[in-house]
């Protein structure tokens, strides 16, 4: 995990490996801050919407038992969310290095569209 230090605090970085660990575990709350519409298309089964043109740190679910990982598409709009919180006081947060895009890469499985039939489908990236 890396650590990025910002005015508010620091922001933990976790790698796909990671989040992926301990959302296995349930230890983890994973929230995409993507659009509506990004999640419809493929999403990480479990995770939890929020986009960040609506986010509202003070409507985050209680951190007593397990941190928050925001994740997106590519890291960059779950490091603002997740700078945010900590503009707020939210300190027991981290987001997702490399975003969706790079658990996709890591050929772990998420939810997608199947294209012939618009249904939901269990997909997973091969590596190569």
């Amino acid at each position: 995990m890396e650590v990025e230090k910002t005015e508010s605090g620091p922001v933990e970085l976790w790698t796909v490996q990671e989040v992926k660990s301990a959302f296995d575990r349930d230890e983890i709350v994973l929230i995409d801050v993507r659009t509506p519409q990004e999640f419809t298309f493929e999403r990480i089964a479990g995770a939890m919407l929020s986009p960040m043109q609506a986010f509202e740190p003070n409507h985050l679910p209680g951190q007593t038992e397990k941190r928050i990982v925001f994740h997106c598409g590519s890291g960059v709009r779950s490091g603002k969310v997740a700078r945010l919180c900590l503009e707020k006081g939210i300190d027991r947060v981290a987001h997702m290095k490399g975003g969706l895009g790079a658990w996709k890469e890591e050929g772990f499985e998420y939810t997608g569209t199947d294209a012939a039939t618009g249904a939901p489908k269990v997909m997973r990236q091969t590596k190569g």
